[in-house]
């Protein structure tokens, strides 16, 4: 029986409506709009002006910091201005306009589809490529992609899990890239093996992808260090923690320790692509492949979008909003975000566009807690989804951090469990957001 983790998690409807429509170009905008913060860390910090003229691949933004990621021109054309833009969290954000006049590259990055496998690289110029490139985790968490390549000193990796299990219902994003990039995304893999200095790698994907499984075994079937491991279909199978588990059988403590902590290393498929085209295309991170689906969409598809493409643009070309759409999320059913309108810029992060149905978008009468656990079977990191969202409720943040919640990995299966249709998650992603905000402002004054 193939393998998964032990504790919690759901089997909700995979809804993969765009498993089998091949990879296909976005058009340009007329305008790009890239977020100063599109990334877990300091946002980055503007290196054009407005006017500037930028080519594809330019830089436009620096990294605040070591825990932050530069920002690349996906477009050639002038810098209308600098100014701020509503992103997928609500929050207007600042960010770089850049108004579209051709589609003009920086010399030096290989276009071509020749296949590039010899890496002469270092370690230290790889890792420095990379973050050069301002390459992040392409899963949705957008953790710069150096810094989890840098573990503190005293961890001891022994293995890079590549995750490709892609549990989110209607996403089919990695799942094309597999089927249509496998090589390079083998040769990403042992760039970052080599990186690590370590010989072993998994790659972990869902039964529900027998495809893309096959496919990959054959392709290593005469390379050594790179297992394809099938994994049992259940969500969040794909949580960091959960694929660590499912995989090696360790468990990672809680916060604030990390997966170095016990020897893994865990990258998005979609990272080890980019990885490959920032070392061996000298290509940064400007574009990436998007799912956009719904039951009632036209044409489920996946996209190649050039980043700072409006959301609205994607729509289009899936056919258009349904009429009965009830809410336009950024990601997916779980864990995704809402969205208040659809011109919000696609960033590093966005895997996907959903548009839901009225039907089943709108939301419940919440009834009183009938003390039924169910939220607490269904927690995949042991916790009490029910105690959480209470506490919150009661503005008890010492409660709330009493009880673990910074481990909360954002997962939403105690909300489609919960028979009281109580929105658990959102009360627990305030209290984690308040609690998050206490606990650095207390470790600033140390």
């Amino acid at each position: 029986m193939a393998n998964t983790f032990k504790i919690g998690g759901v089997h909700p409807e995979p809804n993969k409506l765009s498993a089998g429509s091949r990879i296909v170009n976005a058009p340009l905008p007329k305008q790009a709009v890239f977020p100063l913060s599109q990334h877990i860390g300091a946002p980055a910090v503007p290196c054009v002006s407005k006017g500037d003229s930028v080519l594809v691949g330019t830089r436009i933004a620096d990294a605040g910091g070591f825990m932050s990621a530069p920002i690349h021109s996906s477009v050639s054309g002038k810098v209308a201005k600098i100014d701020t833009v509503l992103d997928a969290s609500g929050f207007r954000k600042p960010a770089i306009f850049i108004d579209v006049e051709g589609d003009s590259w920086e010399p030096g990055i290989d276009r071509t589809d020749t296949l590039s496998l010899l890496c002469s690289l270092t370690q230290q110029e790889v890792l420095d490529c990379i973050r050069e490139a301002g390459i992040v985790g392409m899963g949705g968490a957008c953790f710069p992609t150096h810094v989890k390549l840098s573990p503190p000193k005293d961890c001891r990796i022994d293995v890079l899990i590549v995750n490709a299990v892609e549990c989110e219902p209607y996403l089919t994003a990695d799942h094309r890239l597999m089927l249509e990039h496998p090589d390079e995304i083998i040769v990403g893999v042992r760039i970052l093996l080599k990186v690590l200095g370590i010989d072993r790698a998994v790659i972990g994907i869902e039964e529900n992808k027998p495809d893309a499984i096959q496919l990959l075994r054959s392709k290593t079937s005469m390379v050594s260090g790179i297992e394809i491991m099938p994994l049992r279909m259940k969500y969040p199978q794909g949580g960091e923690k959960q694929l660590i588990e499912a995989v090696t059988g360790r468990q990672v403590p809680p916060p604030p320790a990390l997966p170095a902590n016990v020897g893994c290393v865990v990258q998005n498929v979609g990272t080890v692509f980019a990885v490959y085209e920032a070392v061996q295309k000298r290509k940064p991170l400007i574009e990436r492949i998007v799912t956009v689906t719904g039951k009632g969409v036209k044409n489920p598809c996946n996209l190649r979008v050039r980043l700072g493409t409006p959301v609205s643009q994607l729509i289009e070309m899936a056919g258009g909003m349904p009429e009965d759409t009830g809410k336009l999320i950024s990601g997916g059913p779980m864990m995704g975000r809402p969205l208040l309108d659809d011109s919000v810029p696609v960033v590093k992060g966005t895997s996907g566009i959903l548009m839901i149905p009225e039907s089943e978008a709108a939301r419940l009468e919440e009834r009183n807690c009938i003390r039924c656990a169910k939220c607490v079977q269904a927690c995949p990191m042991g916790l009490e989804p029910y105690l959480l969202a209470t506490a919150s409720a009661a503005q008890d943040w010492e409660c709330a951090e009493e009880n673990w919640i910074m481990s909360c990995i954002e997962c939403g299966c105690c909300q489609s469990t919960c028979p009281s249709r109580r929105p658990l998650l959102d009360w627990v992603r305030l209290a984690k957001n308040r609690v998050g905000g206490i606990i650095r402002a207390r470790n600033a004054k140390k």
